[in-house]
C-alpha cells in the first residue's frame, strides 16, 4: 500500500501528540490535586448536577423531535431558495454564542417582539430567563444541527424503496413505517446523544440565560466558585464531576448507537411519489416555523445592531481588537498541532492518536481553564496570560473538527501519491510543500475559518482569567448586559458577528484560492 511507503515523518505528529496530552493532563493533574474529594459536593452542586442532565436531556429530546419532521419536509419538497436555507441551517454552529443571546433577547425577551404580540391581544408576557430560556437557546443552536444529520440519513434511503412503495400503493403511514422509519431507529439515538453532550458543557447560555439556584449548570457553578469565592477547591471538584459526567455521557452514547447500514440502491436520484394537499401543506408548515426561528433571531441581530453601533463604548472596539489576537493565535495554534498530527494519522494504519484529538470534547474548556488557573496563580498572575491561555484552549477545543475535516483528504493524498513520493526522494517539508499542502489547502483554510470563528465568539476560559484591560468581545458583551446597556451591547454583537463570520470567510476562501481539486 501507497501509505506504508510514504515518507511523512512521524516524529511532528508525535510531537504535537505528546503536547497535546501533555497540556490537557497537567490540566487534570492541577484539578485533582486541589480537588479534596473527602469534602464531597455540597447541596447547591447537586442542584447544578441535576440541572444540568435535565436541561441536556430536555434540549436533546425536544431539539431531535422537532428536527424530524422539518428535515423529512425538507427532504421531499424542492423550492425556490431551498438551497440557502439548508446552507443557514449550519450557520448557529460558528455563531458566537451571545451574540445569538442578543437575537434571542430581541425576540422572546421582556421587551421582545413575542411579547409584544402577546400583549397585543391581551395574554400576559412571558420570561425567557431560567430552565425555558436555557432550553430554548439550546434548540435554536441544535435544531439546524438536528435537521441536518437527519436529512443526511434521509439522503442515504435508496431512491428503489420509494418507487416500490409507489408501485405497492403504500398509504403515508405503511411508507413512513417500512423505509424512514428503520433510518430514523438508527440514526437518532446518535444525533439526541450528541446534542446532549454539546449541552452538557453549555456555559454562555447559562451564564446570560440561566443562573439563580434553580438554573445554575456544572460549568456555571465553576465559574460561580471562581468569580465570587475564588474557591479553588469547589471549582476543582466541581469541574472532576464536570468531567465524569460529560466523559461518561460521550461513551455511553457510543455504547448505546448502533451501527448504521442503510442498504443500497443503483444511486438514481430520489424521487418522491406522495401526493395530496395535506402532506404539502404540513411540510410547508414545517418548513415555514423553522425558518422563521432561525431566522428572526438573526435578523434581529442586524436590525438591533445597526441602531446600537452608535452606542457603542471605545473599549469595545479595544476588546474587538483582542478578539482578533485570540482568534490569530488559535489558528496559528491549530495549525501547528493539527497538520502534523493529521499527516501522522493519515499515513499510519492505526488511527489511535486521533483519539488524543478528542480529548479535547471529553473535558470541558472550564475545566481545562481551572486546571491551568491552578498551575499559573502560583508563580504568576493569571490575568496577564489571560488571552494566550484563551487561545490555546479554543485551539484545542476545535482540534477534534479540524482533524476530522483535514484527515481523509490527506488519506487520500497519500494513497495517490505515495509512491511516486517516495521514489523521488520526497520528505519532511518538500513533501508538505509540493505535494501535502496544496491537496489539503481547501480543508486546512475551512478548519481555521471554523477555529478562528468559534475562538473569537467563545465566552468561558477568558471569564477565568480577564481583568479590566484584558478582555475580548464576547465578555465585554456580557458586561454592558450586566450594566443594562443593550443598545451598545447589541452594537457590538453586530461587529463580532461581522468579525466571527469574516474571519471564517477570509480562511476558507484563501484556502480554497487557486487550491488543486
Amino acid at each position: 500500500m501507497a501509505r506504508r511507503v510514504v515518507a511523512i515523518s512521524p516524529r511532528g505528529g508525535i510531537a504535537a501528540a505528546a503536547l497535546v496530552l501533555l497540556l490537557i493532563l497537567a490540566a487534570l493533574g492541577a484539578v485533582m490535586s486541589r480537588a479534596e474529594v473527602g469534602a464531597g459536593l455540597s447541596p447547591s452542586d447537586w442542584a447544578a448536577l441535576r440541572f444540568t442532565v435535565v436541561q441536556a436531556v430536555l434540549s436533546a429530546v425536544i431539539s431531535t423531535i422537532c428536527a424530524v419532521p422539518v428535515a423529512r419536509a425538507l427532504a421531499r419538497r424542492r423550492f425556490f431558495g431551498r438551497g440557502v436555507l439548508v446552507t443557514l441551517l449550519g450557520a448557529p454552529f460558528i455563531l458566537p454564542v451571545i451574540v445569538a443571546v442578543i437575537g434571542l433577547l430581541t425576540v422572546f425577551g421582556r421587551a421582545g417582539w413575542f411579547n409584544l404580540a402577546l400583549g397585543a391581544v391581551g395574554l400576559p408576557p412571558v420570561s425567557i430567563y431560567g430552565l425555558h430560556g436555557v432550553v430554548l437557546a439550546h434548540v435554536f443552536f441544535n435544531l439546524p444541527l438536528a435537521t441536518r444529520l437527519l436529512l443526511q440519513g434521509w439522503q442515504t434511503l435508496p431512491s428503489e424503496r420509494f418507487r416500490l412503495a409507489a408501485q405497492l400503493r403504500l398509504t403515508p403511514f405503511a411508507a413512513f413505517r417500512a423505509i424512514e422509519w428503520p433510518m430514523l431507529r438508527q440514526v437518532l439515538p446518535g444525533v439526541a446523544a450528541l446534542i446532549f453532550v454539546i449541552c452538557l458543557t453549555s456555559f454562555a447560555v447559562a451564564l446570560t440565560l440561566g443562573g439563580g439556584p434553580r438554573a445554575t449548570t456544572v460549568e456555571l457553578a465553576i465559574y460561580q466558585a471562581f468569580q465570587f469565592d475564588f474557591d479553588l477547591g469547589r471549582a476543582a471538584r466541581l469541574s472532576l464531576a464536570q468531567l465524569v459526567l460529560a466523559g461518561g455521557a460521550a461513551l455511553i452514547a457510543l455504547w448505546v448507537i448502533p451501527p448504521v447500514s442503510l442498504g443500497s440502491g443503483l444511486d438514481r436520484p430520489v424521487q418522491r411519489w406522495e401526493r395530496g394537499g395535506t402532506a404539502r401543506a404540513l411540510d410547508t408548515i414545517c418548513i415555514t416555523l423553522a425558518a422563521g426561528f432561525l431566522l428572526l433571531p438573526l435578523s434581529a441581530i442586524l436590525w438591533r445592531g445597526t441602531w446600537g453601533l452608535a452606542a457603542v463604548p471605545p473599549v469595545v472596539w479595544k476588546a474587538a481588537g483582542q478578539s482578533i489576537f485570540v482568534g490569530c493565535i488559535s489558528v496559528v495554534v491549530l495549525g501547528v498541532l493539527a497538520l502534523p498530527m493529521a499527516g501522522w494519522i493519515a499515513s499510519s494504519r492505526r488511527g489511535g492518536v486521533e483519539a488524543i484529538g478528542l480529548l479535547g470534547l471529553s473535558a470541558s474548556p472550564l475545566m481545562i481553564g481551572t486546571g491551568w488557573f491552578i498551575l499559573i496563580h502560583p508563580v504568576a498572575a493569571p490575568a496577564t496570560l489571560a488571552l494566550p491561555v484563551t487561545a490555546l484552549v479554543n485551539a484545542l477545543m476545535a482540534l477534534p473538527f479540524a482533524l476530522r475535516i483535514m484527515v481523509p483528504r490527506l488519506r487520500d493524498t497519500v494513497q495517490d501519491y505515495g509512491r511516486l513520493s517516495a521514489t523521488l526522494g520526497l520528505r519532511g517539508w518538500p513533501l508538505w510543500r509540493w505535494v501535502l499542502l496544496p491537496r489539503v489547502r481547501a480543508q486546512a483554510g475551512f478548519a481555521a475559518g471554523l477555529t478562528a470563528a468559534l475562538s473569537m465568539g467563545d465566552l468561558g476560559v477568558i471569564a477565568l482569567f480577564a481583568d479590566q484591560d484584558r478582555v475580548t468581545l464576547p465578555l465585554q458583551m456580557y458586561r454592558l448586559m450586566g450594566a443594562y446597556q443593550m443598545e451598545a451591547a447589541a452594537g457590538a454583537a453586530l461587529i463580532l458577528l461581522t468579525l466571527a463570520l469574516g474571519a471564517f470567510w477570509i480562511c476558507d476562501k484563501g484556502g480554497r484560492w487557486h487550491a488543486e481539486a
